[in-house]
């Protein structure tokens, strides 16, 4: 590649610096986060003889406002890596970068390109995509009906007048319909795409693993972002994390949470009830307690054996079996 285009995503703008490997130079631009800005980020491309087939550009996920950039450029022939926001910010340590700007994070990202070539990112498929945008709203549907139900008890408890509870009952009904009726439009679009069915009949294979969790994974795993099981527990920050510093602070390791929180939290009842039925999950939560871990240490491991089972079925193919080993997936 003869260019590398960092791009630092947030809701309004994206941070772009564009990096010349054979002259060196690098020149930097903000634009909307919109299609008519990734317009101009192209148009500002072209102008610079950054021709689509010779820039790689490089981003972090950031929720959901990378997407229509990602795609966008995706679409227009560009090369384009979304990077593990840890693995970025181990290389800026390496760098001793000490400024955090958002023009400063896309020059890092475009250095990070040229020497680390990250993959180049596979865009979703159609089907993919909308079960994604059904689980989001979902999600967020969800959220709103519990704070509603939290209003409710405060209101009921404060002796709120009528007016007020009926309005958020009348809330709380609205929200409830909405819930179920999405709930069955992603059951449905599952059922509807023999791929997705697949996937999702094979999460619902494993002990522990109920039909919230079995959407959530087939989701995330369909995507194709993923190459191993331990990158799919560090994305979601389920990894142990070292908190040590010379002689003096030595603190238990504890879990990243790095990553969507979401789905970090759904995993922690799967766990739970894996930790009971499911072998390959109780084995490890109990050879951990004997060794000394505390319970929320072990049930930690159990959420991130819970990720490896369920990218190994998806991986291999194959439902789950208690004599199975997920290491041979």
């Amino acid at each position: 590649m003869r260019f590398y285009l960092g791009i630092d995503v947030s809701k309004a703008k994206l941070d772009c610096c564009l990096l010349d490997v054979a002259s060196g130079k690098r020149k930097s631009k903000s634009v909307d986060n919109s299609p008519t800005g990734t317009a101009s980020l192209l148009a500002w491309c072209a102008k610079h003889q950054a021709l689509p087939g010779e820039v790689h550009v490089v981003m972090e996920p950031t929720g959901v406002y990378h997407e229509s950039a990602a795609l966008a450029l995706t679409d227009a022939g560009l090369t384009v890596s979304l990077v593990n926001p840890l693995h970025l910010r181990r290389f800026a340590d390496s760098l001793g970068a000490l400024s955090k700007t958002d023009a400063a994070d896309a020059a890092l990202l475009a250095r990070f390109g040229q020497e680390r070539q990250p993959e180049p990112w596979q865009p979703p498929s159609p089907a993919v995509r909308q079960l994604q945008a059904l689980l989001a709203r979902r999600d967020a549907v969800a959220a709103d009906l519990q704070r509603e139900r939290n209003r409710l008890e405060q209101a009921t408890l404060g002796k709120a007048p009528k007016l007020v509870l009926d309005s958020i009952g009348n809330s709380i009904k609205h929200l409830d319909k909405q819930l179920h009726k999405l709930d069955q439009a992603i059951s449905d679009h599952i059922d509807q795409d023999p791929d997705l069915r697949k996937d999702h009949e094979l999460l619902l294979s494993i002990p522990g693993v109920g039909d919230r969790l079995a959407n959530l994974f087939t989701a995330l795993l369909a995507d194709g972002r993923f190459n191993s099981a331990e990158q799919l527990a560090a994305y979601l920050g389920l990894i142990p994390v070292q908190w040590q510093s010379g002689t003096s602070v030595r603190a238990p390791a504890r879990l990243s949470k790095r990553g969507p929180a979401h789905i970090r939290g759904s995993l922690y009842l799967p766990a739970v009830v894996a930790k009971q039925y499911n072998v390959h999950v109780r084995a490890l939560y109990e050879r951990l307690l004997a060794r000394g871990k505390s319970k929320m240490a072990a049930l930690g491991a159990a959420m991130r054996k819970l990720v490896h089972l369920c990218f190994g079925v998806v991986k291999s193919g194959q439902p789950y079996s208690p004599v199975w080993d997920p290491k041979n997936a």
